[in-house]
């Protein structure tokens, strides 16, 4: 229950992050885009300072989420991330908040519960056993790599679509990181935290998702971007949890709901994704 009640904080503290933030770009000339004066204007204002402190709120509930419970549980609940930005920034921006959204966050939200329900992640370690990550980070650059080239050669949507696939993989792998070097945190206290290789390559794949994420954003729509990164990143990282983590999920017949949610989740980005509110508002990248 801990790690749930974080994972939910974490994507709420990004969510309203991202409506802050992107208030007090609006305030900022045109003149200023691509300056590093952009940063003066915008550090000036309070809004964006308070965005800023929740970006950073949101990294620690991540941690503590990671640390207290199975990626296949924490990253999965993220999803809620979208709906939760777009319900705060209609609210902010005071435009209201259509009835499109709240039916894309009642099927994300009903995915989400289906999903997680049908799946049940139980068990696993803390931390990573033996040389696992040696073959995970092989086959990670391996299909990074097929999604890069393949984005290369396409065009629009399509690139966009797996450029945000690309970028998926990179933000799980970033919570499997985390969730490894937190564990040295808890067996070595902060000094085996510090020498632990896994924290500064968190930051590596975090900073290459994010990278992955604005190509994505800028070579098409949010429609086609959002289902893929949504997706991506709850199904990538349950990977991540059962075979680097021991995690297990339910099998058998349990994967109709389990697909079934998903299924929900997609449509329900899809309809947020297309909603006037996220067309206006569109949420800058977030930071995991």
């Amino acid at each position: 229950m801990i790690s749930v009640l974080f994972a939910v904080l974490t994507a709420l503290s990004n969510g309203t992050a991202s409506v802050l933030q992107r208030r007090a770009a609006l305030g900022v000339p045109d003149s200023e885009t691509m300056r590093l004066s952009l940063f003066g204007h915008l550090m000036r204002q309070k809004v964006w300072l308070a965005g800023i402190a929740l970006v950073v709120l949101a990294a620690v509930f991540q941690a503590v989420a990671l640390a207290t419970g199975p990626i296949a549980v924490v990253q999965p609940i993220f999803v809620i991330e979208l709906p939760a930005t777009l319900v705060v920034a209609g609210f902010v921006m005071r435009v209201g908040v259509p009835r499109q959204v709240w039916t894309g966050v009642a099927a994300v939200t009903l995915g989400l519960a289906l999903g997680m329900a049908a799946a049940a992640p139980v068990g696993g370690s803390e931390d990573v056993q033996g040389a696992a990550w040696i073959p995970a980070l092989a086959a990670t650059v391996i299909f990074e790599a097929v999604l890069i080239a393949a984005a290369l050669g396409a065009t629009g949507d399509a690139r966009a679509a797996l450029l945000g696939l690309a970028a998926a993989c990179g933000y799980a792998l970033t919570a499997a990181l985390m969730k490894d070097a937190m564990s040295q945190l808890d067996g070595e206290g902060v000094t085996g935290l510090l020498t632990a290789w896994q924290l500064y390559a968190t930051a590596v794949a975090g900073v290459g998702a994010l990278f992955l994420l604005q190509n994505a954003l800028q070579a098409g729509s949010l429609v086609a971007v959002q289902p893929m990164l949504t997706l991506g990143d709850a199904l990538i990282s349950i990977t991540y949890g059962v075979t680097l983590f021991g995690e297990e999920l339910r099998s058998g017949w349990w994967l109709l709901p389990q697909l079934t949610g998903a299924a929900l989740i997609a449509v329900g980005c899809v309809v947020l994704a297309r909603s006037p509110l996220a067309a206006v508002n569109a949420p800058p990248p977030r930071v995991e």
